[in-house]
């Protein structure tokens, strides 16, 4: 990532697809985790927002760019704060 950023209206769509389906497999790969660990809740948010990121990344027509913004984020955001997030401390007994 040493070049500029850019936009996705700057991008070509090989690169619009390539970061869309990047941000699913992240989604799913913390949606496993979480499912490990028991949260359900994470499971299926991050799984809903992955498979709609996956269904616009195959016909991304530039009238979409705006919705695929906004889901980006949305996922990048749920991986972040899934990351983030303080482990429940476990109950020694």
């Amino acid at each position: 990532m040493n070049g500029i950023s850019k936009t996705l209206n700057d991008m070509t769509l090989i690169e619009r697809s390539s970061l869309l389906d990047t941000v699913a497999d992240a989604l799913e790969a913390t949606a496993e985790e979480a499912e490990g660990e028991g949260d359900t809740r994470f499971v299926a948010n991050s799984i809903c927002v992955a498979n709609t990121i996956r269904g616009l990344s195959g016909d991304l027509t530039p009238r979409d760019l705006q919705a695929a913004e906004l889901l980006l984020e949305q996922g990048i955001m749920l991986v972040h704060q899934f990351s983030n997030r303080t482990k429940p401390k476990e109950v020694i007994h």
